[in-house]
């Protein structure tokens, strides 16, 4: 497929008006390699290296060890779609997230194989988005979307048949693949079946309000560290009686990625998910 014929897909089937992000704004020594459109918007086509799409690749973050799969495949005319511009890591950098090796750039332009991200355009309510997928392995029944961030409803509320969050965080850690974190901060019981969940980084001051108000006491999301800059939000959920539950920030975006594995191929490409090691440190 033409480069060019299937970033047109993406931007048609998934930028919405009024969705924004920030990254290049913290990738400026990248300059080189990212492409005036993306400087703009943080938006779409992060490196344009390809005319040609034979293959795509998805993974949630690019650190190293993706893109030296990539290139150890021996694979040209070929892109990375990625959730995440930046790589993830608490501990690494203030915000968690650090640039992607330049050297490891020269070598995907060399076999002209692109990186493409939607950040928020994937969290973004619908068939492919982080919380919808996140839902469907958890087995959660979908009823509304929440939460806005970057002008995208990333947020689900639905019901799950679990009777308590003991049982619903077992269902959660058997999803996942690892043990996940409850912070117990209310009642064992789902008040009414109903629970709330915002993929990746969604436990915020602004999502705790808004379970306050809808009357939610379970809020399943991936980045739950209690630290200095979540500690008032804890507290917030803890004096609300909030149950949280914490399975990392790649973990809880990860079923979004795989997703996407079959948008591509019914477009006509072949398409591999890259399995990536949780932050542990993230709950």
């Amino acid at each position: 497929m033409k480069a060019a014929d299937l970033y047109d897909h993406l931007e048609r089937d998934f930028v919405r008006p009024g969705i924004t992000d920030v990254w290049y704004k913290y990738m400026p020594e990248l300059s080189e390699y990212i492409c005036p459109s993306f400087k703009e918007r943080s938006i779409g086509l992060v490196c344009d290296f390809a005319k040609e799409i034979s293959k795509v690749y998805c993974a949630v973050f690019p650190p190293a060890k993706v893109l030296e799969k990539i290139i150890d495949d021996g694979t040209t005319d070929a892109m990375l779609f990625v959730h995440h511009a930046a790589i993830w890591e608490l501990g690494v950098s203030p915000s968690g997230f650090y640039n992607m090796d330049p050297a490891l750039l020269d070598k995907l332009r060399e076999r002209h194989i692109s990186i493409f991200n939607f950040h928020h355009p994937l969290d973004n309510y619908g068939e492919y988005s982080t919380g919808k997928t996140l839902a469907d392995v958890l087995g959660i029944a979908i009823e509304r979307r929440f939460a806005e961030f970057g002008g995208a409803m990333a947020g689900i509320i639905g019901t799950s048949e679990c009777k308590s969050v003991a049982e619903l965080n077992e269902k959660y850690s058997l999803a996942v693949g690892h043990e996940t974190k409850l912070y117990k901060y209310g009642e064992d019981a789902i008040k009414d079946g109903k629970v709330a969940i915002v993929a990746g980084g969604g436990n915020q001051m602004s999502v705790a309000a808004e379970l306050v108000d809808l009357k939610i006491n379970v809020f399943i999301t991936g980045l739950t560290v209690k630290n200095e800059r979540s500690k008032e939000t804890h507290e917030f959920e803890e004096k609300n009686k909030i149950n949280v539950l914490g399975g990392t920030h790649y973990s809880t975006e990860k079923f979004a990625c795989m997703a996407m594995c079959g948008y591509f191929e019914k477009l006509g490409l072949p398409s591999e998910f890259i399995e990536e090691i949780p932050c542990f440190d993230d709950m």
